[in-house]
This record gives structure tokens, C-alpha cells and sequence, in this order.
């Protein structure tokens, strides 16, 4: 029950927690990027239109421009410039009418007759020419007798001497322009604005021009003191789903595989915890069974090894002396199993002492010479000449060393080199045992400290685990580190003591 609620606990950090925050974040970045699009869109819209509108008024104020320079001339009677105004407003559909005015706005002659005679002299745009002297568009629609909306465009003419002798205006058709932009733009809701932002057209707005700014934009005409409003298009929300479900499920995918990459870290955290769990009961176990039988055990050994001394001088034959060497040989070893079973059921609560490592070490040389001589191996020590106390057990302590050093003369059989350096460090102290033999295999280096592993024929499988816990009672690590063919070595570090 407990592991369960972990599992749905991780499930819930490592997939949907991140998976709702990425879905809201996922969505929101797919609106935004629909909205940049849509913005995009409705800009490039307003760009075909300002286009347009710039281009038309130019080639307005070409046409004005000519038609003003022939007007100019002195002997040029308003009713022979009827035909060139009828002929300037066929060749360009958008023109409902072009007509001449005189300086009041009273209307001369026009390509139609809709204006004969009218009075225009009330018109802003056409005072506005008169107070200016220059092209003027009107600021707003309007409709003419006809029911045609329109919006005029003024252009003074001048004489010799610059007075404005007569104004040519040009009504531009609203409907036809309308269906030209709708052309462009079909699906495209939009209005053409006025400086005053009053409306003067629209395009697919069914009656109402009236959209917020929010959702909308506005592009200035050059040619004109008007803009093109743009409505920007409706959000495809369906588009925004699916870029959003993409991006989802992604995430989705990637935090499953690291709450199954969490949940396989866990299990083998576990498993390596429960392996632990497993060899400290295996030593509780031996250190039970050692406290409760090494004493019963020792005591039968020595009355058989007494009585076996005691055979051995009444029998003196050389055959039955070598039997009695070999059974005195098996207690010793026997001996030997039982001390280290003995080590393993101690308490952790041992009489220990402030020592300097190096009279240890001084003390076991001759031991080690010794040895090294036996097994053709060259030993060298490098020791530190500053006195190194650490608080131990002296006769543990050289257990541990000569424990390791023998290990290093059975992997030299053909000869090597074995080397003993103390350094003291800042707070702690490394004795490094290191030799050339023949190494040990990294399958077999993960399982060295194991109870009961060997490796000889003869071992125990007890010795390095005895070392460990030694140390570890010592407040101490121990570390081995092999290559096959190339020698082991060994680091232990033990913490200093330092004089109060």
C-alpha cells in the first residue's frame, strides 16, 4: 500500500503535473502563434488595399493634373472641354462624373449632365481647394441625385499669373471601388476611414463598422489622410488544438519515459538497498552463530590438539608424523575461522587507543620482509615522518594490514613488487597498500566484499569483509581498486586524531 502511493506520488510530479502545466502553456503559445498568423494576414490584407487606394489617386491626380494644364489656357471655352472631359471619365469606370467649376463652385459643363448648373459652393473639400490652391478629397461621402454615393476630389486651375480661374472635380463611384476591394479581398472584413475615423466605406461588414481596435488594425493610406481598417480573421481553433495536441502528446511521451526512468532508478535503489539489508543479516547471523558456538567450538580444538601433540611424541614414525602435521595444520585453520567469526560477533563498542599508525606498520616490517623474502617479492615502505595518531585497536589494526598484505603475496606467485605508503592529509590519513600481481577481474572486484566470496581454493570468503568492519569500527573507509595482469591497490583512510 505504502509502494503504491509512492508510484502514484511520483506518477503525479513526474507526468501529470507537468503534463497539465505543459498543456496550458502548449495552448496558450498555439493561440498566440495563431494570433502572430493572424496578424500577418490582416496586415498583408490592409497592405493590398493601401496600395491600391496610393496607385488610384495617383493616376487621379494625373488625370486632374492634365485636364487642370488644358483648362488653364486662356482660349479654351468651357464647352469644348465637355468631349475631353467625357473622354477622361470612360477610360476609368471608378469616376461617376468629372466637371469644371468656376472659383465660387457654380458648375461650367461635366462629363454628364447629373451637376448641370448645381451650385457646389457649400462643398468643405471645394473651399478648401480655393483656400489651399491645391488637390483636396472630401472628407466624407455623399449621395448625388441619381442615388449614386460618391466622393470628390478637387483640383484648382490657374492662369498665367497663379489665380484660380476655374476647379475640376472628379466624383469617385463608392460602389465600384467597394467591389474592387472585394475583389482583392473577398473573405476580408474591412473599412476605409476618414481623418476624422468617420466611416466612408466598408467591405463584408453587413451594416455594422463597428469592430474593436483590439481585434483589428489600421494601415495609413500614403496619398491620403485616410486608413484601411482591417479586421483580423477569427482564430482556427481547431488549427490551435491540433498544434497544441502535437506538443502534448510529446510531453506526454517524454515525462512517462522519466517517470518509468525514475520508477527503474527507484527499484534498483531499492534493490541495492534490500542486497545491503541482506548481507548485514547474513554478518548478524554469522556473528550470532560465532558468539553463541566459537567458544565451544575452540575448547573440543584444544583437547584434540593436545592429545594429538601427545600422540605425536609417542608415535614418531615419519608417516604418522606427517598425518599429525596435517591435522595440527586443518585445527589451526579451523583456529583461524573461528577468530574471524569472533571478529564478526563482536559488539561495536571496543576498548580502543590513540596510536601512531607508523609504530605499527614499524612493528609488522620485519613480518612483511619476512614474507616478501619467502614469495621473491621486493617490499618497499614510504612512511610519514609526522607522527600519525588515529584511535584504534593495535592488534585489529595489524590484523587488517597483514590480512592485506597476505593477499598480495598469494596474487605475486611468480614474483613482484609490494609497496606500503602513509600520507597524512588535512583531517584524515591514506594507507596504501599496493602490489604487481595478478589482479582481479571486474566481475569479481564488485563482489570481493561479499561474506563467504572467494576466490582461492582455501579462502574463507571472510577475510576483506572482517578487514571492512574493522575499519568501519575504526570511524574508517577502505577501497580496492584491480586490473587484470597489472596489480591491485588498496586505499584506507582513517580519521586523524587530533592531541586536545
Amino acid at each position: 500500500m505504502k509502494s503504491r502511493k509512492r508510484n502514484l506520488l511520483l506518477y503525479l510530479i513526474a507526468v501529470i503535473i507537468p503534463t497539465l502545466a505543459g498543456s496550458i502553456f502548449f495552448f496558450m503559445d498555439s493561440v498566440k502563434q495563431n494570433d502572430e498568423e493572424r496578424l500577418e494576414e490582416a496586415k498583408w490584407i490592409g497592405s493590398i488595399h493601401q496600395r491600391s487606394w496610393d496607385q488610384f489617386i495617383s493616376e487621379t491626380v494625373t488625370t486632374l493634373d492634365m485636364l487642370s494644364l488644358t483648362a488653364g489656357s486662356a482660349d479654351t471655352p468651357s464647352d469644348k472641354l465637355e468631349p475631353l472631359l467625357q473622354k477622361a471619365n470612360q477610360l476609368d469606370p471608378r469616376y461617376g462624373g468629372i466637371y469644371l467649376l468656376n472659383p465660387s463652385g457654380k458648375v461650367l459643363t461635366g462629363s454628364n449632365q447629373f451637376l448641370a448648373n448645381s451650385d457646389l459652393s457649400n462643398k468643405k473639400y471645394l473651399k478648401e481647394v480655393s483656400r489651399t490652391k491645391d488637390i483636396v478629397i472630401s472628407n466624407s461621402p455623399e449621395t448625388l441625385t441619381n442615388g449614386q454615393t460618391v466622393v470628390g476630389i478637387g483640383k484648382p486651375v490657374f492662369n498665367d499669373n497663379g489665380d484660380v480661374i476655374s476647379i475640376i472635380v472628379a466624383h469617385m463611384r463608392v460602389d465600384y471601388v467597394q467591389n474592387i476591394m472585394r475583389l482583392l479581398t473577398p473573405e476580408a472584413r474591412l473599412s476605409v476611414l476618414n481623418s476624422e475615423r468617420e466611416t466612408i466605406m466598408d467591405i463584408n461588414m453587413n451594416g455594422d463598422s463597428s469592430f474593436s481596435s483590439q481585434n483589428s488594425i489600421s494601415i495609413p493610406i500614403d496619398r491620403l489622410p485616410w486608413s484601411v481598417k482591417v479586421e483580423l480573421p477569427p482564430r482556427d481553433m481547431l488549427a490551435i488544438v491540433k498544434d497544441a495536441f502535437k506538443a502534448i502528446l510529446v510531453l506526454m511521451i517524454i515525462s512517462h519515459i522519466l517517470f518509468l526512468f525514475i520508477k527503474y532508478l527507484r527499484l534498483k535503489k531499492q534493490n541495492e538497498e534490500e542486497k545491503k539489508e541482506n548481507e548485514l543479516q547474513k554478518l548478524e547471523l554469522v556473528g550470532t552463530l560465532a558468539a553463541s558456538t566459537a567458544h565451544e567450538i575452540r575448547n573440543p580444538l584444544t583437547g584434540i590438539k593436545g592429545l594429538i601433540q601427545l600422540l605425536s611424541e609417542k608415535y614418531t614414525n615419519t608417516h604418522d608424523q606427517y598425518y599429525f602435521s596435517v591435522i595440527n595444520d586443518e585445527i589451526s585453520r579451523i583456529n583461524e575461522i573461528v577468530s574471524e567469526f569472533l571478529i564478526l560477533g563482536k559488539p561495536a563498542a571496543q576498548k580502543m587507543e590513540t596510536l601512531d599508525l607508523r609504530n605499527i606498520i614499524k612493528e609488522l616490517e620485519p613480518l612483511i620482509f619476512s614474507e616478501a623474502n619467502l614469495h621473491n617479492v621486493t617490499f618497499e615502505s614510504a612512511i610519514s615522518d609526522e607522527p600519525v595518531m588515529v584511535e584504534c585497536t593495535k592488534d585489529q589494526m595489524k590484523q587488517v594490514i597483514l590480512n592485506l598484505t597476505k593477499n598480495a603475496f598469494e596474487s605475486m606467485e611468480g614474483g613482484g613488487k609490494l609497496t606500503i605508503k602513509l600520507n597524512k592529509m588535512h583531517s584524515k590519513c591514506q594507507l596504501k597498500i599496493a602490489d604487481t600481481g595478478s589482479g582481479i577481474s571486474e566481475d569479481e572486484i564488485e563482489k570481493i566484499f561479499h561474506p563467504f566470496y572467494t576466490s582461492k581454493e582455501t579462502g574463507t570468503g571472510l577475510g576483506l569483509v572482517v578487514c571492512r568492519r574493522i575499519l568501519h569500527s575504526f570511524g574508517g573507509e577502505i577501497f580496492i581498486t584491480s586490473k587484470e595482469t597489472k596489480g591491485t591497490h588498496v586505499d584506507i583512510f582513517l580519521p586523524i586524531k587530533n592531541d586536545a
